[in-house]
């Protein structure tokens, strides 16, 4: 094992522990004399309800709405709470890749895969610090909620793509490069089943009755975002359970300072701004379990040139294993192109300005949707050149040695191996010689919160007593665990439906308190 593997080791093992420990001191959830500090108790319970349904879901992305046709399917009335004005939360602007081992898209394009090799894969990004059961529940049930997806829910998915830390291509992307072909799918198909959906109501607490049991929640109707004062107080029971799918805390500046004290202000997020985590400290106050609340993940794909996620990552992503990606103050190649997320991240900010990714016209013709590129170009992200010398200029690299580096990069596309970073260079990779060349600076956003409430492979939340709590269930970036220290790219999708529709069946079918 290298220094830096050990290293990383030792820092995840001692990020984790201390990360669910701070999150139990700071979000006031650890023990104190058999309860959790600022319990709420069935004294505080309403003397009557607003509202009864029997499963109330809390967010309407990939997990929430999952959830709700599932708990639909199993019997239940079924209420979905969103506090945006709008639906979707960060699923609706993802760029919709799935990941799914074993797919039809790769056994049209002669591609091995398994779940065993998924799983591997997410452990690798890890550091094996992922809950077990829960990544291999996700790599297990992948292509399952993939077809799913495709088959009862309506969605279309058209392309097979690549993303860093994946050891083959199997993320396939929805028709229109967009998580909002599923999540308008999904929400059509859960209003045409029966669902009740309401934005503008945002979770202020989780209600407790008897023995622990969650038995609604405390809402603010008709809230106005960003006002946290606005809409009117009331209380929804939930007969049989509640399911909070609400996302995590990468713009919640705070927070997540708390758990990364690096991640200030200066650190712009991909994420919509409503992911700020207060159903994540509801859940805490009630008595939630959390875990690795301090492995933030930063994108190293987005643009200091164009604002939020952007345009770039679409196009960066693609021609990873296809382009090179360079440092411009020295013209040279710095880090594998293929490396996972945190790897990237990690060694742009060490750099300490934005880095350039090149690719030819046969990479970005190959890989990238022209759609896509149009939009990304149209914002000024994506430059394009009829020169490799037009590209050093632009960008004020040292011309002699980026080209050398440039010829360097072929001998490796040539001979597919890459003796300097170790990247991975597909069997179809060109040489990048072919004018126009397209050209982009990369400096990460916050953009994954890997940490969350610990849940089972139920989807059933643990509490500090080690405990399943009766009536709540969790799924998608409310939890942690799944991912460890690293969740691989187009992964997130496929938690969300995976654990979505677990916590949606098991919340339909608990058997009713009153």
């Amino acid at each position: 094992m290298s220094d830096e593997t050990k290293d990383m080791s030792r820092r995840g093992f001692l990020g984790a522990g201390g990360a669910a420990l701070l999150g139990g001191v700071v979000l006031g959830a650890l023990p104190l004399e058999g309860k959790s500090l600022g319990e709420p108790t069935t004294a505080q319970l309403p003397k009557t309800w607003d509202e009864t349904h029997d499963v109330v879901v809390v967010g309407t992305g990939f997990a929430g709405l999952s959830a709700a046709i599932e708990a639909r399917l199993a019997g239940a009335s079924v209420l979905v709470i969103e506090k945006m004005p709008v639906h979707g939360g960060n699923s609706i602007i993802n760029g919709g890749d799935f990941a799914a081992p074993a797919n039809s898209f790769q056994k049209a394009a002669g591609i091995q895969d398994s779940p065993d090799q998924m799983l591997k894969d997410m452990l690798k990004a890890g550091s094996n610090l992922n809950h077990l059961k829960l990544a291999k529940t996700v790599a297990e049930h992948a292509n399952e909620s993939l077809e799913w997806a495709r088959t009862y829910v309506g969605a279309e998915f058209t392309r097979l793509n690549y993303h860093g830390g994946h050891s083959v291509k199997r993320s396939v992307q929805t028709v229109n490069q967009s998580g909002s072909e599923l999540v308008n799918k999904l929400l059509a198909k859960a209003q045409e089943l029966g669902v009740k959906v309401v934005t503008r109501t945002k979770l202020t607490r989780l209600l407790l009755g008897a023995g622990g049991r969650i038995v609604g929640v405390e809402v603010r109707q008709g809230h106005k975002w960003p006002d946290e004062a606005s809409g009117t107080l009331a209380a929804i029971k939930a007969r049989r359970a509640v399911v909070l799918a609400s996302g995590g805390f990468s713009r919640d500046v705070a927070l997540r300072q708390i758990h990364d004290p690096r991640l200030t202000p200066n650190f712009e997020s991909t994420n919509h701004p409503g992911a700020t985590g207060e159903a994540l400290l509801a859940a805490c106050r009630a008595g939630a379990m959390d875990v690795q609340m301090d492995w933030i993940q930063l994108g190293p794909w987005t643009s200091p040139d164009e604002p939020g996620f952007g345009h770039t990552p679409q196009v960066c992503e693609r021609i990873v294993g296809y382009g090179l990606m360079v440092d411009p103050k020295t013209g040279k190649r710095f880090f594998k192109e293929t490396g996972n997320r945190k790897e990237r991240a990690d060694a742009i900010i060490a750099i300490g300005h934005p880095v350039v990714i090149v690719g030819d016209s046969a990479a970005i013709g190959g890989q990238v949707v022209p759609k896509v590129l149009g939009k990304a170009m149209e914002v000024g992200a994506v430059r394009r050149f009829n020169t490799l010398d037009e590209v050093a200029r632009a960008y004020d690299m040292p011309a002699g040695t980026f080209l050398e580096e440039v010829t360097r990069w072929n001998g490796f596309v040539e001979k597919k191996k890459d003796p300097d970073f170790d990247c991975k260079i597909f069997p179809d990779a060109l040489p990048t010689a072919k004018a126009p060349f397209y050209a982009m600076r990369l400096w990460p956003r916050v953009h994954h919160t890997m940490g969350g409430l610990v849940i089972d492979d139920r989807a059933q939340v643990t509490g500090f007593d080690m405990k399943p709590m009766p009536g709540l269930y969790a799924a998608g970036e409310v939890t942690g665990g799944v991912h460890g220290a690293v969740r691989l790219g187009s992964v997130a999708m496929a938690d969300c439906v995976v654990f979505g529709r677990i916590a949606g069946r098991n919340a339909g079918r608990e058997k009713a308190w009153s």
